[in-house]
């Protein structure tokens, strides 16, 4: 007898399901749910089939080698990963405070007609093709950027600091390109951290003003402080595209592989490596390089990321606004 009316209550159950479409939304967001996931796993089954024959070849030296010669077929993965873990962490330093700053101004201390201009203007650098940040960067920034601030350092101070010693002369180097991405990924941070900064509740500042905060102390221990995993989360995300960036760094940063201990010097990313390499790759034991290159690439971003989602755990727990 129970399991009858166990068996209809499950039939009436199922029923209305399907009458309302809950049964069938909940089927279909799960089908590309699991498509996310099985497009992931083909991404690391082909570069992993890719890079066999490198693999084979190379093994864990690949990550520790300074070598990359087509034409002896020697080829290490160390000035790449130093290229783009370098350039990246440059554009971060430069991107993050300032895409923070950026975003406290429009949310709260900017006039109220020029707030949606400002705003729109902001996000309107996310739309621009990296392609044009590249051309940007080699005919305005790097004759700028040469002549006024990297020659001056590196008379003054290049002696003594290798960070900024010569010679300049090309203008296109490490510093350039993590210049170029820190513009790229600013509009990123300063969208989302507005973004967190606007859903701050208003009884966290009316409760900061009631004790005679200043405006500055109502933004830096009322708004900071509830929006912070969201705004270290957007810099996260900045930093993944400044990762996986391509175009732009392959313009600007010199596409030499080597590692100089001066910022001025050309250098190179995985991404940039990759794509200038690629297509003219003659070799088997070079494609199968590249694309061992492309799956360090695959995971160090899955680390950063890794990363980033224990960071915005840890300040959700720690922050005002967990």
């Amino acid at each position: 007898m129970r399991t009858e009316i166990s068996a209809d209550s499950r039939r009436i159950r199922l029923g209305r399901q399907l009458q309302h479409g809950d049964l069938i939304f909940w089927i279909v967001a799960l089908l590309f749910a699991v498509l996310v996931v099985v497009l992931l796993g083909a991404i690391i089954a082909v570069t992993w089939s890719g890079s066999a024959d490198a693999r084979h070849a190379f093994g864990w030296h690949f990550l520790t080698t300074t070598a990359w010669n087509p034409v002896s077929g020697q080829f290490g993965a160390l000035p790449a990963i130093y290229g783009t873990i370098v350039s990246s962490i440059i554009a971060l330093l430069f991107a993050a405070p300032l895409g923070v700053m950026i975003a406290i101004f429009l949310n709260s201390l900017c006039p109220a007609k020029l707030r949606m201009p400002i705003g729109m203007m902001v996000e309107l650098l996310a739309a621009i093709p990296s392609v044009v940040y590249g051309m940007w960067g080699i005919f305005v920034f790097i004759p700028f950027f040469r002549s006024y601030i990297s020659t001056p350092l590196s008379k003054t101070v290049g002696s003594a600091l290798p960070l900024f010693s010569g010679p300049v002369n090309v203008g296109r180097g490490l510093l350039v390109a993590g210049i170029i991405l820190a513009i790229m990924i600013l509009p990123t941070i300063a969208a989302i951290s507005r973004d967190v900064l606007a859903v701050v509740p208003n009884s966290q500042r009316e409760a900061m003003l009631a004790l005679g905060a200043t405006r500055w102390e109502v933004i830096r221990h009322a708004e900071l402080p509830y929006a912070r995993a969201g705004i270290v989360g957007g810099m996260m995300l900045g930093l993944g595209r400044a990762l996986g960036e391509t175009m732009a760094a392959t313009m600007v940063i010199g596409n030499t592989p080597k590692i100089h201990a001066s910022l001025f010097q050309p250098a190179t990313t995985a991404a940039s490596l990759i794509a200038s390499q690629l297509p003219n790759a003659n070799t088997d034991l070079h494609s199968s390089a590249l694309i061992y290159l492309a799956l360090v690439l695959f995971l160090i971003t899955l680390v950063a990321n890794s990363i980033a989602r224990a960071l915005v755990w840890r300040v959700s727990r720690t922050g005002s606004g967990a």
